[in-house]
């Protein structure tokens, strides 16, 4: 009998560390060798001329998930984990979304039922906190946090979403208090909301001016303001979609005395510029919040990827299609104000990041491995089970042909948003096969996966989640945290 249920043979290995020729050899869904020249496995696959990759972990993405508007995502759950796949993807981390009035535990079991039906790849779970009440912050924020899930996000801006500083400061005491991270969607409410009411009064009200009204200086401010509200805390937080110079150098500031704030970035603050949105009403295509900027924004993401301050690359995927059930309620005569927010990107995430990343010289393949994948296991607690290529880790792989080259299309791809803000895109590298845990569910241009096959991934606390003891001493004398706060 073979000693092994899978050997992909002859491929370079790349990890966050290094890159290696070695076999990898799979039992039971999980790497049990890595050496050249293993023996026959039940099943054979030649990797040569080829790299094999960790599979992607996308710890950013919104799936079957209903907006503050009242605006379904194009996919669901099988849709998103198919094409997260074909991109080199075998794990995400979508949200379970609280609205005002909802309760916790109701949000967990409906998104948890439909993900355990139709996901194809493992999964696990953010919450959107909206309504921190006593029930949520005191009962069922903490019962989520055991059952696994380990991080939350909050919103700083969205009449519907948005929370006050002092709801800010409740639930990160309670994040402190139970272990969990702290996702911060930082732009200032008052700021966007002045500007847009102004616009919308005067006639202004093609897409371009959601990225005038979403100004560079909304997400300075408030990155500044959510890292103040976490050092009072000693909270542990993750700015997500971070897009602006300004921002990722408060973020910087920040990490140099100390405070553990991680910075986030994604797709089109790297390949799209304001430009893209100025196009007319099909500029909607290329709205999201933040919005992307210019050229010399798109400049300080690279770097803020090569210094650490933006500590992970995600897609926030959000997927609305261009009609009446997506961006477009009112047709043509849609306002920004009424525009569903969000670009599609799951599939799209790696590719574009190791043609014009990797294979450009500005990152190295161990940089795009910890971008892609570690960095996202280890901070949302699931290293070294997901990210990484080693003994005992599951064996999520995604073998790259480096030099396939690949157009863009809208019909390449294999979500349902009908439409790819990176249309035309000329790239160079592409995963042409994907396992699972072992299983192959991509075969070049065929799914062979099936719904379901996912698993629900319970996260354990990570060493982000270790507070960084520099609360203010007057903070570190209250009873009110079960976790001594040290200054």
């Amino acid at each position: 009998m073979p000693e092994f249920d899978l050997v992909i043979r002859g491929g370079d290995v790349a990890t966050e560390t290094a890159t290696f020729p070695s076999d990898v050899g799979v039992r039971d869904g999980r790497i049990a060798a890595l050496a050249p020249g293993l023996t026959k496995g039940e099943r054979e696959v030649d990797a040569r001329g080829k790299l094999v990759l960790p599979g992607g972990v996308d710890s950013h993405c919104h799936i079957e998930q209903l907006s503050s508007m009242g605006v379904m995502c194009a996919d669901d759950f099988h849709s998103a984990t198919v094409s997260a796949a074909f991109g080199g993807t075998t794990t995400v981390i979508p949200f379970c979304a609280q609205h005002r009035g909802d309760s916790l535990v109701e949000v967990l079991k409906d998104y948890s039922s439909r993900a355990a039906a139709k996901a194809v790849i493992d999964y696990g779970f953010h919450l959107i906190i909206a309504n921190p009440d006593e029930q949520t912050l005191a009962t069922d924020l903490p019962a989520a946090i055991a059952s696994g899930i380990r991080s939350f996000k909050i919103f700083m801006t969205y009449d519907r979403m948005r929370l006050h500083d002092e709801q800010i400061l409740d639930v990160m005491a309670a994040a402190r208090r139970h272990g969990a991270l702290v996702m911060v969607h930082a732009e200032n409410h008052g700021m966007i909301s002045w500007l847009a009411g102004r616009m919308v009064k005067q006639g202004n009200v093609l897409p371009r001016y959601h990225a005038i009204c979403h100004t560079r200086g909304s997400e300075a401010e408030a990155i500044q303001r959510v890292i103040a509200l976490a050092e009072l805390v000693d909270c542990p937080i993750l700015v997500v979609h971070v897009s602006t110079p300004e921002g990722i150098e408060q973020i910087r500031r920040a990490r140099a005395r100390g405070v553990k704030v991680f910075g986030e970035t994604c797709p089109q603050y790297l390949f799209l510029t304001a430009k893209d949105i100025d196009i007319g009403m099909q500029g909607a295509m290329f709205c999201c919040s933040p919005p992307p900027r210019d050229e010399a924004a798109q400049e300080a993401c690279w770097q803020g990827l090569k210094d650490g301050a933006l500590h992970v690359y995600s897609s926030d995927h959000a997927p609305y299609r261009m009609d009446a059930s997506g961006k477009l309620p009112k047709g043509e005569k849609t306002t920004f104000k009424e525009m569903a927010n969000g670009v599609p990107g799951l599939e799209l995430r790696l590719p574009l990041l190791f043609s014009f990343g990797y294979k450009t010289g500005r990152l190295t393949l161990q940089e795009f491995v910890n971008l892609t994948a570690t960095r996202h296991a280890q901070t949302y607690g699931l290293y070294p089970q997901k990210g990484t290529i080693a003994v005992g880790s599951d064996a999520d792989l995604a073998i790259w042909d480096p030099e396939k080259r690949v157009r863009v299309t809208a019909e390449l791809l294999h979500d349902a948003t009908g439409y790819t803000p990176y249309a035309g895109r000329e790239l160079t590298g592409w995963p042409v096969s994907v396992f699972s845990r072992g299983e192959q569910v991509v075969d070049g241009g065929n799914f062979l996966g099936k719904p379901g096959r996912g698993r629900f991934l319970q996260r354990v606390p990570s060493d982000a989640l270790q507070p960084a003891g520099r609360c203010i001493p007057e903070i570190s004398q209250l009873k009110t945290w079960n976790t001594p706060l040290s200054p």
